[in-house]
């Protein structure tokens, strides 16, 4: 049997009222498109067009591989389709994540994330989408390590003979493009130690140990893609996705999102200059308003049939996530309680490339040498 990739390319194309929706007609040509241009011709076996807030989500699966010019030339030609609608319709923020009209083989670089694996498909193959809004790739450097180092979080790293052995990291440093491979549980403090600074940091694949092939061992990838670099400036957050495989040798679906439990804390929100809880949220309420926030996370759950989906199941649309929501909303309370201060704002480094420096460059000569 062929392997099977799965492909979710994300960018924001326009949306609703600000930075807040993207509208029903956008998916719907998306989904038109994906439909005549992909699966009627061939080139994708199976789609489904989803959104995290003012992002428009593809996510695809074919026979092609990675990085595979004709599937990211199909996501770029209906980004461009979709920004043309809005920008006719004066919608906000119309075509805001494409940096350039001229496609040049994928569209890493170009703006749009992407995060893509390609497996062996087992008997039975549950696949987990994750897609943010509001926030940055690292955002997903917490949940991916408590899901797949943290016996606390993950019972089967103790308990389940197929996950004791552990799991390897591939780090990437965003700013210098250097990526490391860490294994736990044996190299646990040197990982925490590089992602705990998510603001340099960023985990961009998970693998299972041992002797298998990369189709085999895959075990979750991230979109770290950061707009603002290749824009050179500030126009909008990175809004990462995470494809994560769950079951038979990886954590339990339910494992996985427990991960997503604590609510943490990441930059983003309002301007990308401030910092919020995560908050996993249904599909119904991935509108962020307040603040342009919180930040939100929406969960998708999958099977992968013969190189189809089979689903969604809406993750986070579950009562048992109420106190997380909950506990998300009195930390927002308390952080915009602070206003301009951090550790609300974010510090200068993550402020490099947001509206900051214009305001600061206006100031500059009007500084003087002082003797205190």
């Amino acid at each position: 049997m062929a392997l099977t990739t799965i492909s979710c390319i994300k960018a924001d194309v326009g949306s609703l009222a600000g930075h807040i929706i993207v509208p029903e007609e956008m998916k719907e040509m998306a989904r038109k498109n994906l439909k005549k241009n992909g699966v009627d011709k061939k080139l994708i076996n199976d789609f489904h067009v989803f959104n995290c807030g003012d992002d428009l989500e593809l996510l695809m699966t074919h026979y092609n591989g990675n990085n595979y010019e004709k599937i990211h030339k199909l996501a770029w030609d209906t980004f461009m389709m979709c920004a043309d609608w809005a920008k006719k319709n004066k919608l906000y923020g119309a075509g805001q994540d494409l940096l350039t009209d001229a496609f040049s083989g994928n569209v890493k670089g170009l703006g749009p994330g992407v995060a893509e694996m390609t497996i062996k498909e087992r008997k039975s193959d549950p696949l987990l989408v994750f897609a943010c809004d509001k926030t940055e790739p690292s955002a997903f450097n917490l949940p991916l390590f408590r899901i797949f180092a943290d016996p606390f979080n993950t019972a089967g790293l103790v308990i389940d003979p197929n996950t004791t052995m552990g799991f390897s990291f591939e780090v990437l440093d965003v700013y210098k493009h250097q990526k490391i491979a860490l294994k736990t549980p044996e190299e646990m403090y040197e990982l925490l130690a590089l992602i705990g600074t998510t603001s340099t940091y960023a985990i961009k694949r998970v693998f299972k140990k041992g002797n298998l092939p990369p189709e085999e061992a895959i075990a979750a990838e991230v979109c770290t893609e950061k707009l603002s670099m290749a824009a050179g400036k500030y126009v909008g957050k990175d809004d990462p996705v995470c494809l994560v495989r769950s079951q038979s040798g990886f954590p339990a679906t339910g494992e996985v999102l427990e991960g997503f439990a604590l609510g943490h804390l990441v930059s983003g929100w309002m301007r990308g200059s401030h910092r919020g809880p995560l908050m996993p949220v249904s599909q119904h309420d991935a509108t962020p308003t307040r603040f342009d926030g919180p930040p939100r996370v929406v969960g998708l759950g999958f099977q992968i049939v013969n190189g189809k989906l089979y689903g969604p199941r809406d993750l986070f649309d579950d009562v048992s996530f109420d106190i997380t929501r909950k506990r998300c909303l009195k930390v927002m309370e308390y952080m915009r309680a602070h206003g301009p201060f951090e550790p609300h704002r974010v510090d200068e480094k993550e402020l490099e490339y947001t509206t900051l420096p214009d305001v600061l460059k206006k100031l500059q000569p009007r500084f003087s040498k002082s003797s205190d």
